[in-house]
């Protein structure tokens, strides 16, 4: 085993995933904002696994921070494991925040992710070896009012993790998609909607999410829906996907759009 690099590890979904690649025996590098729960979990998987681990205070929302994790990246010849885990979620009215705010979301979850994912990947190909976990969200395919933004930036890392798992498919090169639903996570208390609100039984903890993720990364699964038993409707979204982009390509309006 090599290095991990988890970024959002401070807690939650990153946290978990901390603990178990470290009970596989990776050592870690772990990115947040937070250093002083940076250093409280290091100090604990220390004691408890036994792996090196470092971390590395940085803001995935800023050019700055998304700089910092780059070089490491780049730099450190040991990362083999990738974890794009850190995002953050407004869930009210797209005119309750300001363009700033907006954007500050979109920065976090797609172009710090893309340009991680970037600078992780040529040393994976030199390598033929290297795994990539993109923590994107069933939102991806379903957007509601107060959610556009959210919505749209995770749909957007479904399908570029989808494009690259196209690109890298002769390789050894694992690229893998997590979907998570409601999960038991501290961004809740950011998003402006709380766990309270939410359905009975319908929020999973961050320990199952996880260990469902690394069972279908196990299993060579590109994309994991963990709530999901009937595998049968992902390959229905698949097959009328698919078909809807082929009856797309007729190079002629719809008989609709004539004119009478």
């Amino acid at each position: 085993m090599t290095t991990a690099l988890i970024t959002g590890a401070s807690s939650g979904i990153g946290a978990i995933y901390a603990d178990r690649l470290a009970a596989r025996g990776y050592d870690l590098l772990l990115v947040a904002r937070r250093g002083d729960r940076l250093n409280t979990l290091a100090d604990d998987l220390q004691h408890r696994h036994g792996v090196k681990i470092s971390t590395l205070v940085a803001d995935l929302s800023t050019v700055e921070g998304i700089q910092q994790v780059e070089t490491v990246l780049r730099d450190d010849t040991t990362i083999s494991l990738l974890v794009n885990n850190a995002g953050a979620a407004n869930l009210a009215p797209i005119l309750s925040s300001s363009a700033d705010q907006h954007e500050a979301i979109n920065t976090l979850n797609t172009t710090a992710l893309m340009r991680l994912t970037l600078a992780a990947l040529p040393r994976f190909v030199e390598n033929d070896q290297g795994t990539i976990i993109n923590i994107a969200s069933v939102v991806a395919f379903h957007a509601r009012a107060g959610s556009a933004v959210y919505s749209a930036t995770k749909a957007w890392v479904l399908n570029f993790t989808r494009g690259l798992q196209e690109e890298f498919a002769g390789s050894n090169i694992r690229i893998q998609a997590v979907l998570p639903a409601a999960t038991a996570t501290e961004i809740w208390g950011h998003s402006g909607i709380t766990l309270d609100a939410l359905p009975e039984g319908s929020v999973m903890t961050s320990e199952d999410l996880v260990d469902a993720a690394l069972a279908g990364l196990d299993q060579g699964e590109l994309v994991t829906v963990p709530p999901v038993e009937d595998l049968q409707l992902w390959d229905n979204w698949e097959a009328t996907r698919l078909a809807l982009f082929s009856a797309s390509r007729n190079g002629k309006p719809a008989s609709r759009y004539s004119r009478a």
